[in-house]
């Protein structure tokens, strides 16, 4: 039983009437049934989601097909085979002439400078994706190539990937922060055959060369390799080296191309893109996504996570280069009609009030981000949030990351006032879309914690031996069947998948990540598997203790490891940024390592407390801990650093590392 009878009444915070009365989903007990339905009639439930959507063909056989246990053949899943649709037809056509939402705005786009704007409704939107589809056919891109897209947050990146997906190419998108190096891995790992940039962009007053960067790539990294480059012209094309050789301009491309372009029908289970996620041995893994599943299931958790309605202005603050804004940019929102802000610049710049001028101007009511920004943003405390007026907010939600409870509390309280639930939701590049999840109107909410599945979703709580954990348990989060929205291979390497996600517990879907359940049955992540500890026996998430640090009002933000210890195993390693104006003391230090003492129990007492003015973060914002743990055992080879965004921030800490134990 995934979902308790009841949800709890005390402790926990519910949603306003006035939210529960326009909710699509309004209870607990409306929550509970069709979280029934869609486990045990999967056929059932997402067929009424299917009903939403255009369908050349119908599909035939079983709705729902898989196998997750390696020891009974090969792993798959596949949904609605046989079906043949096409997910850009879908999102921009059928939203045009069935739904009449040509003059609806798709995205009010905001530049990194303030007055730097423009409006695309979803006519234009199509209009655009046709021609750039017709560029890439007169470039002999066809269905089942695959297209590299290196670029910053404008229009045109969304104009990219539909185009692909209108003639059944593959987009892989590059985030638009990674080196050449990293860039070049990925178009050799994928094969592609044109590689898509711009000249450049500003984040907040530095200017990035993407051109330069593709240069770079083309002689020193994949020389000799045939393709073109497509090069959108922004800020500084006059300093950009040109070779006509391979080098295109976008602009000139579209002028001539057909506003016309007939969608190429797709099976369901045909690639849709390749994202690229961190692997635990270095090299990254193309987590491979197909039509139909995966345009179901981000379709069906926009609307529900985030209770869509034809008036709300919605604005994820994620970049696509990552997951998030693959499923909740661009194909989450379109599938539903949405209007959303595509914003290109940063939540300080020019100023840290930003974020909240942009909430005020477009007048946002669905807000979604990071903890990570949250945490920055606590920094600078609650006046440049209130000299916005942030009325529009309705819903707020984070991603990422666990949530520690103090940020949770900051963006309910600050930002939000204390009316707009918080959804904290868990899931991975590799799901696809939100995995566990609370409904806004539905789900009671406790700070901190990702509550419930999502439908179609069976967790459980495996231990070491692979037993499942009933009731209060903390161990390996798996999940016991597909959802539509799941990977279905590591791209080129069947092998890599099955090893990474199904091998150690067959029967398994293995996410990597720590789980709590606590007594009401509601989930609390605990963080990477590897990023759990094992002191004197006990097992201890390192979310729990940095959640223990930052309680108290001089951290701003706080990482910990382990690092061998003779007696213990491991010892708690901590790493804590200060707010500004505070100090680094003896007196500090004795404070933060009673609070984790008292928070927590003595066993989770630091052994180490490092002050760290930064912390090693990707060019996304997550920590790298793994860094981290070559600092606190004071070991300087560092393996690939290339995705640190700011790589000076080592040596500082190589510098204040902690001699002994204390």
């Amino acid at each position: 039983k995934m979902i308790p009878d009841k949800a709890p009444k005390k402790d926990v915070l519910h949603a306003a009437e006035d939210l529960k009365k326009e909710a699509h989903i309004s209870s607990f007990e409306t929550f509970k049934e069709l979280y029934e339905k869609s486990v045990e009639s999967p056929e059932e439930f997402w067929g009424d989601v299917a009903k939403d959507f255009f369908w050349k063909t119908k599909h035939t056989g079983q709705f729902l097909d898989y196998n997750f246990d390696v020891t009974k053949g090969k792993i798959f899943v596949k949904c609605m085979e046989g079906a043949t649709t096409n997910i850009c037809y879908n999102i921009l056509d059928h939203n045009i002439h069935e739904r009449q939402l040509g003059d609806r705005v798709a995205f009010y786009w905001e530049g990194n400078e303030p007055g730097d704007e423009k409006t695309v409704t979803y006519r234009e939107l199509l209009e655009q994706v046709c021609k750039f589809a017709n560029v890439l056919k007169s470039q002999g891109v066809k269905k089942g190539d695959r297209v590299s897209i290196y670029m910053p947050m404008v229009i045109e990146l969304v104009v990219a990937m539909l185009a692909c997906a209108r003639i059944g190419a593959v987009h892989s998108i590059v985030f638009a922060g990674f080196s050449a190096e990293s860039l070049c891995e990925r178009i050799i790992d994928s094969q592609c055959s044109l590689l898509i940039t711009a000249d450049g962009f500003y984040r907040g007053d530095k200017l990035i060369s993407l051109k330069v960067i593709a240069d770079e790539l083309l002689f020193h990294y994949c020389h000799g390799f045939g393709w073109s480059l497509c090069v959108v012209k922004r800020h500084h094309a006059h300093l950009v080296p040109w070779n006509p050789e391979v080098d295109l301009c976008w602009h000139t491309l579209m002028e001539e191309a057909s506003n016309e372009c007939e969608p190429v029908w797709c099976e369901s289970e045909d690639p849709l893109f390749i994202l690229y996620t961190s692997g635990s041995t270095g090299k990254p893994k193309g987590v491979l996504h197909t039509v139909s599943g995966y345009m179901l299931y981000t379709a069906a958790t926009f609307k529900l996570v985030f209770d869509y309605h034809p008036d709300d202005i919605y604005w994820c603050t994620a970049d696509i280069g990552w997951i998030t804004g693959h499923s909740y940019i661009t194909y989450g929102p379109l599938a539903n009609g949405a209007s959303s802000v595509l914003f290109e610049g940063l939540p300080t710049y020019p100023d840290v009030s930003r974020m909240w001028q942009i909430v005020d101007k477009y007048q946002v009511s669905k807000f979604y981000t990071a903890p990570t920004a949250i945490r920055l943003l606590m920094k600078y405390g609650t006046e440049p949030v209130h000299k916005c007026k942030r009325t529009s907010l309705k819903i707020l939600g984070t991603v990422g990351e666990p949530i520690n409870p103090e940020a949770w509390q900051w963006f309910y309280s600050v930002v939000g006032d204390k009316r707009c639930p918080v959804v904290d939701t868990f899931w991975q590049t590799e799901t696809g879309g939100h995995v566990l999840t609370p409904l806004p109107a539905a789900t009671p909410l406790k700070p901190g914690s990702a509550t419930f599945p999502f439908f179609g979703v069976v967790p459980a709580i495996l231990n070491e031996s692979g037993e499942e954990l009933e009731g209060p348990s903390e161990g390996y989060l798996v999940f016991k069947q597909p959802w539509p929205g799941v990977m279905r291979t590591v791209y080129g390497n069947h092998e890599r998948f099955e090893a990474t996600y199904f091998k150690k517990f067959p029967g398994y879907y293995v996410t990597g990540d720590g789980c709590r359940r606590d007594k009401d049955g509601y989930y609390w992540i605990t963080g990477r598997i590897d990023d759990m500890l094992n002191v004197s026996g006990h097992l201890l998430s390192t979310a729990e203790v940095e959640s223990a640090l930052v309680e108290h009002q001089a951290v701003a933000e706080a990482a910990v490891v382990g690092t061998p210890h003779p007696v213990k195993g491991e010892s708690l390693y901590c790493f804590v940024t200060l707010a500004d104006g505070i100090s680094y003391t003896a007196a500090l230090e004795a404070e933060l390592r009673q609070q984790v003492r008292e928070r927590i129990g003595a066993i989770a007492t630091p052994d180490y407390i490092q002050n760290a003015p930064g912390l090693p973060k990707t060019r996304s914002g997550k920590i790298m801990r793994r860094v981290l743990r070559k600092i606190a055992s004071n070991q300087r080879d560092m393996g690939d650093v290339s995705t640190l965004a700011d790589s000076t921030v080592l040596e500082q800490l190589f510098e204040n590392r902690c001699g002994t134990a204390m």
